[in-house]
């Protein structure tokens, strides 16, 4: 049966929801099991999800109408390097963000010839990597803080024991490091980027809170 030329019903429909179901277990477990509870930003949530599932189905068209799959990967490369002007993303969020385009990406475009096998290691070595790095190798979470800094007199490399102790009672975080931005020196004021190691912090409520202020 056929509406306008186009049937109703294909039966590649099988495996269409076969590979988004895996695609979308795979991408649960990267975004929500592994980023979430580290990173805590509920704005990428949206960004990371709906991002691979628009690739996904994207891929999947192109490759039903045998379009070139050089085209589909120009796509996942121009996706892979999109940056947002309203807001800097982190080295990590983009990688996040490559993750789960290349998630998107592998489980749509696996042919016939990839075995079931071959998919489930591959998604299953990037969630295993994934981890691994997180909580494994990478234990301790080094977070930030930009902020405009009017002390400007601390900023000095004499005064730096100095500025971390202004910083911690500002922000109530002991400090690992400070990156000096711009320096304004009209308005006797600085750009700061405000290092530290949540496991240092003295108090739960800070790491738990929503880390939607620039933390990396």
């Amino acid at each position: 049966m056929k509406i306008f030329g186009m049937p109703l019903i294909h039966a590649d429909m099988w495996e269409l929801l076969f590979k988004f179901n895996i695609n979308t277990i795979v991408l649960f477990v990267l975004i929500r099991l592994i980023y979430y509870p580290i990173h805590r930003k509920k704005d990428y949530l949206f960004t990371y999800f709906l991002f691979n599932t628009l690739i996904f189905f994207l891929c999947v068209l192109l490759n039903s109408v045998k379009l070139s799959i050089g085209f589909a990967f120009g796509l996942f490369a121009i996706f892979g390097v999109l940056r947002y002007r309203t807001e800097q993303i982190s080295i990590k969020d983009m990688t996040y963000l490559f993750a789960t385009i290349s998630v998107a990406v592998i489980n749509a475009l696996a042919s016939k010839k990839v075995s079931l096998a071959e998919l489930l290691f591959t998604d299953g070595m990037i969630l295993l990597m994934t981890y691994a790095l997180e909580h494994v190798w990478l234990t301790r979470h080094e977070a930030v803080k930009f902020l405009i800094y009017e002390r400007i007199d601390l900023i000095k490399p004499e005064n730096r024991v100095a500025l971390y102790e202004d910083l911690h009672q500002r922000l109530g975080v002991k400090t690992s490091r400070v990156e000096i931005g711009k320096i304004d020196l009209l308005k006797d004021t600085a750009e700061l980027k405000v290092f530290y190691f949540e496991d240092e912090q003295g108090y739960a409520s800070f790491s738990a809170a929503p880390a939607d202020d620039g933390d990396d």
